[in-house]
């Protein structure tokens, strides 16, 4: 599978097959997210693997929406320093994500992002120093229905370029290439 064709059939999956993902999986998609780009090289991030099923549902329980944690095979929650202190560290944490997201996916691997809500208990629930935070958790595992890896991505599923993209500034008509 090439990067266009993981972007153009990659969806969220928060349902998943009661199986372990086998180490080289988990190396793959960990050391995905740790060649990700950061500002300046910062590589801002640590990464926390969970794999045992009790702290996977406690982990899950630390985000309104995160329920898809405790079914995982694996959740890796994404530490950083505060984001305050230096706002690109939410967007390099965000291409960190990605690109393990996309490494599992070509792997045959769901994931989806969960939002921790509640930062203090999960900074004491992963043993966090006090000048890290975790704001964000994935949950990967094989799709409980298989068939998502092969399916067609849904119609209808994205706005069309011509209403994403303005060319030169805001408004603008069109550029005959993305006709």
């Amino acid at each position: 599978m090439n990067v266009a064709e993981a972007i153009r059939t990659k969806r969220a999956v928060r349902e998943f097959a009661a199986e372990s993902l086998p180490d080289d999986v988990v190396a793959r998609v960990l050391n995905a997210g740790r060649r990700a780009q950061s500002s300046k090289n910062t590589q801002p991030w640590d990464f926390v693997v969970v794999r045992e099923k009790a702290r996977l549902a406690e982990l899950a329980r630390l985000g309104t929406y995160a329920g898809h944690l405790a079914g995982a095979a694996m959740a890796v929650v994404l530490v950083s320093p505060d984001p305050e202190a230096r706002p690109t560290i939410l967007f390099d944490l965000g291409q960190a994500a990605a690109y393990m997201q996309l490494a599992a996916w070509e792997l045959g691997v769901g994931s989806c992002l969960a939002t921790v809500y509640e930062p203090d208990k999960a900074a004491e629930f992963l043993g966090l120093p006090p000048d890290r935070q975790a704001r964000i958790a994935l949950s990967f595992g094989r799709p409980a229905d298989p068939a998502l890896l092969a399916s067609a991505p849904l119609r209808g599923g994205r706005r069309p370029i011509s209403e994403t993209v303005h060319w030169e500034r805001w408004g603008s008509a069109p550029s005959p290439a993305s006709a």
